[in-house]
C-alpha cells in the first residue's frame, strides 16, 4: 500500500495512487519521509494527467478503464487460473477468444457478471468475468473480445512459473569472471577490448581456470561518432550494441580488401596503437573515428551470395526497429548525437522529412545496419567459443538501467519514455546526496498499452547470444525513482511498475533463451521484492561487504541467499586490493561527496571492513599478518562457504589491479568507465599478461575448491 502523506488535495492523493506515485516512502535511515506535493504534481504531468482538476482527473482515469473492453494485456503465471474483466454495455452478450501464438483459437468461459456497474458517456456498463484457464502454452497470445459488432484485440502473456537456472548448469555451483571489456585490451585490439578479445579471454577462463561464465559490462550501442559517452550504463539504446567493439580484421570480408584499401586500414591502426598503445586511459574517441574510417573500407567489399542473404535475413528479422535505429545514427551523424538539438522536423521518427532523409542517405542507412550485422556475427562466435572451451553459461551480458535521453531510443519510441524526469536514487548510506543518472523512464501506462513488447524485443536482444543476463538494478521492474528536471535527487519519488509483468516477460524470454537472469538488488530494496525475485527463479546479487544481519554485524555464510551471485567487490567499488586500504573514502572525500568529515567517515569505514575481516579470521581462513594477496584470496574462500549458486570473480582481482572503474555520483570528476585493466603497481595489463597471469590462476583455484 501507499504511504500517505498530508496534501493540500487528497484528490491528488488519490490520483497519484492510481498512477503507481509515491507520496511519501520510507528512507535508507527507516525515517518516513514525505513527497513535495509540485514535485507528484510534475511526475503526474509527465504522464499527461492534466492536474489542474485533481478530481476531475481521478473521474477521467476512473472512465478510461471501464471504456475499454478489455484490458491492453494481461499477465499470468503458466499454472495460474485467472480471470479477465470484458466491459460492455448491460444486455449485451460479450464472447472472448484466445489465438495462440502457436496457432489455433480457444474460446474461454464467461463467468456471471460480477455486480459492478458504471455510467460512461450515456451509457451503463457492466463487467463479464471470463475465466483464463491454467496450463496455456508459454508465449504471447492474443485475446480477441466480440461484442455488439465491435473487435477488440488485447495481449496475453504466459510466462514461466519458476526461471531457476537452465539445464547447461547442472545442479552443481558455477563461478566465473567480470570483467570491464573496454579495459581489457590486447595487442591487436584498436585502443580497446573489442570481441575477439572477449572471446580469448572467454576460452581462457574456460580451458585455464574452469570458469562456467564470463560477465562483461553493457555493450549497449553508443554515440555513432566521437564524441562518445564513456559510460556504457548510459547508451543511446539497449536493444542494439556498440560497433566499438568490433574486431575489424576479423570480419570476412577483411581478406578481400583490395591492396589500397588494406594498406589504409593498416595505416589507421598503426595510428592507434601509436597513440593509445600503454595509454593510462580508454580514450573511445580517437579508437571509434578510425575503427569507422576502416569499417567503410570493409563494408564496400562486395559480398558472397551467401553472405547477402544472411545479411538481409538478418535486416529483416529486426525489421523497423534496426532500420530507425540505423536513421537515428545517420542523422546524428550530421546533426549530434542528441536528437533533442536537431531540426524539429527530425525530431519526429515519424515525419515526412524523416522519410526523405532515409530515402538520401540510403547507404549511410545501409552501413549502419551492416555494423549491428557483424556485432551480431561476432558476438555469436564468442558465445559458441566460450561453450565449446568448457562454460555451462557462456557469456553473460549486463542489461543497463535506461538509455540517454537524446539517443536512439528515446527517439524511435519518444511516447514510451516520460518526458522531463530523469531516473535516479534517493540518498543512501554510500551516495549520501543521491543519484540522477539522467536517464528518462519508461512509461508503466504506455508498456502495457504495447503489450510489453519494447521491453521483451529489448531482452531476446540482449539474450539471442548469450547465456545469461544481469539485469542492472532490477528493482528498477517493481519502482523506479523518477526526478523532476530542476529537482536534486532527494526531491523526487517512486513510480510503481507491474513487477508482475515485467519479470514474468524477463522470465519467459531467459527460458526461452535457456539463460539464467542475476538482478542486481543492492541498495535501498523493498524486503517483498527480494522474496518476490527468489519465487520466480531470478537470482539476487551478494556483496559480501554490504551482506549483514540485523544487528549490522557480517551475515554468516550459512545464512547467505542460494539463488544469488556472490563476489567480494561491483564495479562501483574499488577492487578489493584498493578496498582494503580504503581509497573509496579518499576518493569521496577529494570529490566532495562525502555529508560527513573523513575521519567520521574512515573510522566507519575501517569499523566495517575490520568487522569482516574479523569474521574471515575467525572462520581460520586468514592470518593475523596476511598480505594483500592473501586477504584477496581469503575473501573469496569465504564465498565458497555460503550456499550460492554462482560466484563471482572480478578480474581486477585476479590480476590484482586496485583503481575504481566507476565513482558513482561523479562524470568528469574522475575518469569513470576509462581506467585500463592494470596490475598491482598500477601500471596498464595487456590481455596478453592477463593469459600468463599466475596471480588469477591461483584465485581462481580458491573459489574453485571449498573451505574446509
Amino acid at each position: 500500500m501507499m504511504p500517505r502523506v498530508t496534501m493540500s488535495s487528497p484528490a491528488l492523493v488519490e490520483l497519484a495512487q492510481t498512477y503507481g506515485i509515491a507520496t511519501g516512502y520510507t528512507d535508507w535511515r527507516g525515517r518516513q519521509v514525505d513527497v513535495p506535493a509540485e514535485a507528484v504534481t510534475e511526475v503526474l504531468r509527465a504522464m499527461d494527467v492534466d492536474v489542474s482538476d485533481p478530481r476531475a482527473a481521478l473521474t477521467h482515469r476512473q472512465d478510461e478503464v471501464w471504456r475499454r473492453m478489455l484490458p491492453a494485456c494481461v499477465v499470468v503465471r503458466r499454472s495460474e487460473q485467472r480471470s479477465v474483466a470484458v466491459h460492455a454495455p448491460r444486455g449485451d452478450a460479450p464472447q472472448l477468444h484466445l489465438r495462440l501464438e502457436t496457432g489455433g483459437e480457444l474460446s474461454l468461459h464467461h463467468q456471471q457478471p460480477r455486480g459492478e456497474a458504471r455510467q460512461v458517456d450515456g451509457q451503463e456498463l457492466v463487467e463479464v468475468a471470463f475465466e483464463i484457464p491454467d496450463g496455456l502454452p508459454l508465449g504471447y497470445h492474443a485475446m480477441l473480445a466480440r461484442c455488439g459488432g465491435r473487435e477488440v484485440e488485447a495481449t496475453l502473456v504466459v510466462t514461466p512459473d519458476w526461471l531457476g537456472v537452465p539445464a547447461s548448469m547442472g545442479e552443481h555451483r558455477s563461478w566465473g569472471l567480470a570483467a570491464q571489456l573496454y579495459s581489457v585490451r590486447s595487442r591487436q585490439s584498436w585502443g580497446g577490448g573489442d570481441l575477439t578479445d572477449l572471446c580469448d579471454l572467454a576460452v581462457w577462463s574456460a580451458a585455464r581456470l574452469g570458469a562456467d561464465y564470463l560477465l562483461v559490462n553493457p555493450l549497449h550501442a553508443a554515440e555513432p561518432v566521437a564524441p562518445m559517452e564513456p559510460s556504457p550504463y548510459l547508451p543511446t539504446s539497449r536493444r542494439f550494441f556498440n560497433p566499438l567493439y568490433i574486431r575489424v580484421e576479423r570480419i570476412p570480408e577483411y581478406v578481400d580488401l583490395p591492396a589500397a584499401d588494406r594498406a589504409a586500414v593498416e595505416d589507421l591502426a598503426h595510428g592507434v596503437h601509436t597513440k593509445l598503445d600503454g595509454a593510462d586511459v580508454i580514450d573511445r574517441d580517437t579508437s571509434w573515428t578510425a575503427k569507422r574510417a576502416a569499417l567503410r573500407l570493409v563494408h564496400d567489399v562486395p559480398r558472397s551470395a551467401g553472405r547477402e542473404v544472411d545479411f538481409r535475413a538478418y535486416c529483416a528479422r529486426h525489421g523497423s526497429a534496426l532500420r530507425d535505429f540505423a536513421l537515428w545514427s545517420v542523422i546524428a551523424s550530421d546533426h549530434g548525437s542528441d536528437f533533442r538539438t536537431w531540426p524539429h522536423e527530425l525530431q519526429d521518427v515519424a515525419s515526412p522529412e524523416v522519410a526523405d532523409w532515409a530515402v538520401g542517405h540510403a547507404a549511410d542507412l545501409g552501413f549502419e545496419m551492416w555494423l549491428q550485422w557483424v556485432l551480431d556475427e561476432q558476438l555469436q562466435t564468442a558465445q559458441a567459443k566460450a561453450v565449446a572451451a568448457g562454460m555451462s553459461l557462456g557469456t553473460m551480458h549486463d542489461l543497463a538501467v535506461g538509455v540517454h535521453p537524446g539517443g536512439a531510443d528515446v527517439w524511435r519510441l519518444k511516447s514510451t519514455y516520460a518526458s522531463g524526469i530523469q531516473v535516479g536514487a534517493p540518498p543512501d548510506p554510500f551516495n549520501q546526496v543521491g543519484q540522477n543518472w539522467s536517464q528518462p523512464p519508461w512509461r508503466p501506462d504506455r508498456l502495457q498499452e504495447l503489450g510489453y513488447a519494447p521491453f521483451r524485443d529489448l531482452i531476446a536482444a540482449v539474450l539471442r547470444h548469450s547465456g545469461g543476463v544481469r539485469v542492472d538494478h532490477i528493482i528498477g521492474l517493481f519502482r523506479l525513482w523518477w526526478i523532476p528536471e530542476g529537482r536534486p535527487p532527494s526531491e523526487g519519488t517512486y513510480v510503481r511498475y507491474d513487477h508482475e509483468a515485467m519479470i514474468g516477460v524477463l522470465a519467459l524470454e531467459a527460458q526461452r533463451a535457456g539463460a539464467v537472469v542475476v538482478g542486481e538488488d543492492l541498495g535501498v530494496v523493498e524486503p517483498s521484492a527480494r522474496e518476490y525475485l527468489a519465487s520466480r527463479g531470478v537470482f539476487g546479487t551478494s556483496i559480501l561487504w554490504w551482506e549483514r544481519d540485523e544487528e549490522g554485524r557480517p551475515l554468516p555464510a550459512e545464512r547467505w541467499r542460494e539463488y544469488a551471485m556472490a563476489s567480494v567487490t561491483t564495479h562501483d567499488l574499488p577492487p578489493t586490493a584498493g578496498y582494503l586500504t580504503g581509497e573509496h573514502v579518499k576518493l569521496r572525500d577529494r570529490l566532495g561527496l562525502l555529508t560527513r568529515p573523513l575521519a567520521e567517515e574512515a573510522a566507519a569505514d575501517d569499523e566495517e571492513r575490520e568487522s569482516w575481516l574479523g569474521e574471515i579470521r575467525a572462520r581460520g581462513l586468514l592470518p593475523d599478518e596476511a598480505g594483500i594477496e592473501r586477504t584477496v584470496e581469503a575473501l573469496h574462500r569465504y564465498l565458497t562457504l555460503t550456499p550460492a549458486r554462482l560466484l563471482c570473480v572480478a578480474l581486477t582481482d585476479a590480476v590484482g589491479d586496485r583503481r575504481t572503474q566507476n565513482q558513482p555520483g561523479t562524470t568528469d570528476e574522475y575518469p569513470n568507465w576509462r581506467v585500463p585493466l592494470s596490475g598491482p603497481d598500477e601500471r596498464p595489463l595487456l590481455l596478453e599478461d592477463v593469459l600468463e597471469s599466475a596471480r588469477a590462476t591461483r584465485l581462481a583455484g580458491v573459489v574453485q575448491t571449498p573451505a574446509d
